[in-house]
């Protein structure tokens, strides 16, 4: 039987490996970024290259992607070459973007007009994740949907939940996000703290990490941490830019998420270092900062 042809929009530190492990499955790939040379390894295994956005979806039967901001999903699926006009009838349209739940509801009511099946599919493990095929993929939607394109999230991820209409794949992300933000705090507080006391850190990360206070961060970001790796796996920026939607969809909710208010205003203080382009990891240098370190 033959497989559908997978256009993907958005291949950065981890789009490039999801839109890699669809390639090796054997799903033909067409891939469109606005920086082609980051898609350059995908091409030279044999993807196709599309001008536009629009270019890649009439050419397309499964559309992913997977772009920085909320803006960047506007332009892509209703600009002047988006998506959502020029995908054929028939076609699925997956937003893989951490992004606005209102905006996910928005994209699945004009895809459903334009007789197009609509999911949104944020997802979470970083770098790593993508690269070892183990995401875990938080998917709105419907079920029949959710369903038809099931096989590709199991080439890509490990973790891969159906929690709901469209816009809960993204609400589910912002849960994820606010228990990160708190994470990397406690994460890089506890090194400070170790520093302070003169322990070694990497026999502190190595304990704690077997114990009840064990977490993502901690086994996978803080040995970066104590080498001095702070490398994007997932871009201070874009943590900054899931957080403001977080809150701002607890506002409309009336939900009060101090915690995520504060984390958010350490990230900017982190950012104003000129640390925006860095890892979530880098958030140490700002408690090293304070306490002198």
């Amino acid at each position: 039987m033959t497989k559908p042809t997978v256009g993907f929009i958005g291949t950065g530190v981890m789009g490039k490996s999801m839109a890699g492990h669809l390639q090796q499955a054997g799903y033909p790939l067409v891939v469109y970024t606005r920086s082609k040379e980051k898609a350059e390894d995908l091409i030279a295994a044999g993807a196709g290259w599309k001008e536009t956005p629009q270019e890649l979806a009439e050419s397309a039967d499964i559309i992913i992607t997977m772009v920085g901001y909320p803006s960047d999903v506007e332009e892509v699926y209703f600009g002047e070459h988006g998506i959502l006009d020029a995908a054929k009838a028939g076609s699925y349209v997956i937003d893989m973007t951490t992004s606005k739940p209102s905006l996910a509801q928005k994209i699945y009511e004009a895809a459903k007009e334009k007789g197009l099946h609509a999911l949104d599919a944020p997802v979470s493990g970083g770098d790593i994740g993508a690269k070892n095929a183990t995401l875990a993929i938080m998917v709105g939607g419907d079920q029949k949907d959710f369903d038809h394109v099931r096989p590709l999230f199991d080439i890509m991820g490990k973790t891969i939940i159906l929690h709901g209409s469209a816009g809960a794949g993204q609400h589910t992300k912002m849960c994820n996000q606010i228990t990160n933000a708190s994470n990397m705090i406690g994460v890089c507080e506890a090194i400070v703290y170790a520093k302070g006391a003169g322990l070694d850190p990497v026999k502190m990360v190595e304990t704690v990490s077997s114990g009840a206070a064990n977490s993502w961060a901690l086994a996978n970001l803080g040995p970066r941490i104590l080498e001095g790796d702070f490398a994007p796996g997932f871009y201070v920026k874009h943590f900054i830019k899931d957080m403001t939607i977080a809150l701002e969809s607890a506002q409309e909710m009336n939900v009060k998420l101090p915690g995520l208010n504060l984390a958010l205003d350490l990230y900017k203080q982190l950012a104003d270092m000129g640390e925006e382009d860095s890892g979530t990891q880098a958030l140490i240098k700002y408690f090293e900062k304070q306490s002198g370190l």
